[in-house]
């Protein structure tokens, strides 16, 4: 308050370096209570927010979710049947012909398709607590 009379006084003219020293300790003096509040604050506002989550909680709506989920479910049916088949008819194709090492891909293909015709399709299953 003192450097701001001493401006207004005629004997002694206001010099440009006491005005920007003003502006520094304004500066200096505003970042750590801004940083303080900001820390007070910062827990209060984050329970605020679970506790608004936890709220909405109980509105939401998963009646969509079942159907969905056994939408999810036939595909992996359906998909693990075809990578199945397809690994079984092309390791097939490869044994006739007398290369059976150039099956053992086609074999691994049929595994990895009965893996998600099985293990998917249950897996799917057991998040919406579906029975196979």
């Amino acid at each position: 308050m003192n450097r701001f009379r001493s401006l207004f006084r005629l004997k002694k003219a206001a010099t440009r370096s006491s005005i920007l020293s003003a502006n520094r300790q304004t500066d200096r003096s505003l970042k750590p209570i801004l940083l303080s509040a900001i820390r007070a604050m910062a827990p209060t506002l984050l329970a605020l927010s679970f506790a608004g989550v936890a709220h909405a909680q109980g509105t939401m709506d998963f009646s969509g979710a079942q159907t969905l989920m056994g939408t999810f479910k036939t595909f992996a049916i359906y998909a693990g049947a075809v990578i199945c088949f397809g690994g079984l008819i092309f390791a097939g194709i490869r044994m006739m012909s007398g290369r059976f090492q150039d099956a053992i891909p086609g074999l691994f293909g049929a595994l990895f398709g009965a893996g998600v015709l099985g293990w998917g399709a249950g897996w799917i299953g057991s998040l919406t607590g579906q029975s196979m």
